[in-house]
This record gives structure tokens, C-alpha cells and sequence, in this order.
């Protein structure tokens, strides 16, 4: 057997920015480069705009707009309990997939507060009977369910529940409007069960930010490690090491650009998850400036730009324009490529 191919952190980088559309835009529908990216983190909401836009040629808001009002797209609580904009074909997959680990999760951290599965599982049937083919603002919920904050937050664990627009959209973003999933998007497929819905996550992350650990996909979905490696094993892939040693697991055929490819400049919001912890090792947030954009200070994150592949600072929009703020000296290409890039941005704000 031939030894194992050992990946620098340059060609984990170009992996990571040539899955993620961030080394040439795509002419693909919204649906298609969700799935490619394997969703898009939505805790707010301009956030979606601007990760689509960076990704898909030609892009406008609208676009977006129409296709969660069309429903080939869906906001919803998933991996890590986390907001994700993903394709209505995923939804339902990807929600049985972490359902049992996330019951889990919540139970295990609330224990301590005397609370139990009992509480919001009653919480989500009152809900379930109560929200019907219906829409219910967040407040109703919270009064419905007793208004005990904790039960609000976690009846979605036991009752699927999706973002309804307007809410949740550029022009309304307090996300405060919620229907039952198996009302919006229909029931889910009568086999589809959780080593289906794992396999699927397993496919989507390393679709999407590859090659990649065990561990680092189990961390992006929310799930025990143990659990997604009985997924993994039924899986067809590719075996690679990291700098450091680490196995690193990949799709057949998935790519791996040279790590010398030109990158674009490309803005990022808030939240993108490429720069979270579980694709650490791709190195496109230096680790000297984690602490400026991930701190107790800023605990929303802050809206970050690439050059060359890796943050090179922040950015924000102020009174019609694009600001940016880089974290060292730029050189006088990066510098144009910046300031161009920053107008279009500009515009998508108009």
C-alpha cells in the first residue's frame, strides 16, 4: 500500500477556498451552492446575503428572497443548535442526522437546573397541536410554552421548527416568525433515519471544507465523534495526513488545487464558518488575529476580508460605503483588488 500523501497547510487552504466558491464564484443555483458548501450560518440574517454573494456570480438580494418565499431554501436550527440557511433537500436529512445528539446535548447541559426531556418534549406537543399549518411569532411561542426562556429555546429540539419570511431577510431581520418544518417543507421521507441523515453531513462537510478529521466534522455537526465515525466507515473515501500527523479523510475526486492558485480578494460576515474552529487547520484565519475577530469583546463575531487566501482584516458599512480596516500593510495589487471588491459590496447594500 502506497504511504499517505501529507497535505501542507497551503493545499488544506486552497481546498478549503476552492469548495467554498471563494477561489472562482459559481454560476449555480442557490440551492445547488448550499449543498456545495454544505449550508451557510444565518444567526444574522445579512449574513446569508453576503456569504451568497461572495460565492455566486452576479448575485442581488432578491434572489435570495425568492427562493426561502419559493422554499427551495430554509432557515432552521441544525448543526450545533446553530442558524444554517440550507437546501429544502437537506433539511430534512441533515435535522434527523444530529436530531438524537442534539436532545442529548440540551438535556446533558440542563441538568443541573432540574430540567429534563420531559419539559420540552410536553412543551413541543402543546406546540405542535397549537401551531398546526400555522405561523407563530417567537413571543407567542414563549407564552404558549409558559414562558420559561429555557423551554423556548429548546422546544425546537423536539419540534422541528423553521424561519417563515419576510423574517429573517435582509429587510426584516429579527428572525421572530416560526411554522412547523413538516408543514413548510412537507413531512420528511418515511426510511430517512439518522445513519442516513449522518452520512449525508459527513458528505456535505467534506463536500465543503475538506480534506478534514474525524474529529473536526463531528465538531462542525454537533455530534458525538463516535457517532460520525460509525457514518464515516460507511463511507467511500480518501486518506490523506496533516502536517502534524492527522488523518485526514476526503471525497473521491474532490478537489485539490495547487496551493499556489491566484485568491481573490473575498469578503466574509459575520459568523462565515470557515473561520471556526473545525477548519483551523486550512490556516485562513492566522491565529494571531483570531483574538480580533472571535472575543469576549466582540462575542458576535466581525465581518472579516481575504487576501491571498487567509483574513487580512475587517470591514464594515458605513453611510453608503465599504470601510476597511486591514490588519497589516498591503501591497498596491491587493490594495486596488481590495478597494474594487469593496464597491461592488458597496452596491449590494444599495
Amino acid at each position: 500500500m502506497a504511504p499517505e500523501r501529507t497535505l501542507t497547510e497551503s493545499e488544506l487552504n486552497r481546498a478549503l477556498l476552492a469548495r467554498q466558491l471563494l477561489l472562482a464564484r459559481s454560476g449555480s443555483s442557490i440551492p445547488k451552492v448550499l449543498k456545495r458548501m454544505s449550508g451557510l450560518q444565518a444567526q444574522y440574517a445579512p449574513s446569508m446575503y453576503i456569504g451568497l454573494w461572495s460565492r455566486i456570480e452576479d448575485f442581488r438580494r432578491a434572489q435570495l428572497d425568492r427562493a426561502l418565499e419559493r422554499r427551495s431554501v430554509v432557515q432552521g436550527t441544525l448543526m450545533r443548535a446553530t442558524i444554517h440557511l440550507v437546501s429544502r433537500a437537506d433539511y430534512w436529512p441533515m435535522a434527523i442526522g444530529i436530531r438524537r445528539s442534539r436532545r442529548e446535548a440540551w438535556v446533558d447541559g440542563r441538568a443541573r437546573l432540574g430540567y429534563s426531556a420531559k419539559e420540552p418534549s410536553s412543551a413541543a406537543r402543546k406546540l405542535r397541536a397549537k401551531l398546526g399549518e400555522e405561523t407563530m411569532s417567537r413571543g407567542e411561542i414563549h407564552e404558549l410554552v409558559g414562558s420559561d426562556s429555557v423551554i423556548t429555546n429548546g422546544v425546537n429540539m423536539w419540534l422541528d421548527l423553521v424561519r417563515v419570511p419576510p423574517s429573517g431577510t435582509w429587510e426584516r431581520r429579527r428572525a421572530d416568525l416560526y411554522g412547523a418544518a413538516e408543514h413548510w417543507l412537507g413531512p420528511p421521507p418515511a426510511k430517512l433515519d439518522e445513519a442516513e441523515g449522518l452520512e449525508l453531513l459527513a458528505r456535505r462537510y467534506l463536500g465543503g471544507f475538506g480534506p478534514s478529521a474525524a474529529e473536526e466534522i463531528a465538531n462542525w455537526a454537533g455530534v458525538p465523534r463516535q457517532r460520525m465515525l460509525s457514518a464515516l466507515e460507511r463511507i467511500e473515501l480518501r486518506r490523506f495526513r496533516a502536517e502534524d500527523g492527522t488523518e485526514l479523510l476526503d471525497l473521491p475526486r474532490a478537489p485539490l488545487p495547487d496551493p499556489g492558485t491566484p485568491a481573490p480578494v473575498r469578503f466574509l460576515p459575520t459568523w462565515d464558518a470557515t473561520l471556526l474552529v473545525h477548519a483551523r487547520s486550512t490556516g485562513i484565519l492566522p491565529e494571531e488575529h483570531r483574538p480580533k475577530v472571535f472575543s469576549t469583546k466582540t462575542p458576535q463575531s466581525v465581518p472579516t476580508f481575504l487576501v491571498d487566501g487567509r483574513v487580512a482584516g475587517t470591514w464594515s458599512f458605513e453611510k453608503g460605503r465599504v470601510r476597511t480596516k486591514p490588519f497589516g500593510k498591503l501591497d498596491l495589487a491587493a490594495k486596488r483588488e481590495l478597494r474594487e471588491e469593496a464597491e461592488r459590496l458597496a452596491e449590494l447594500h444599495a
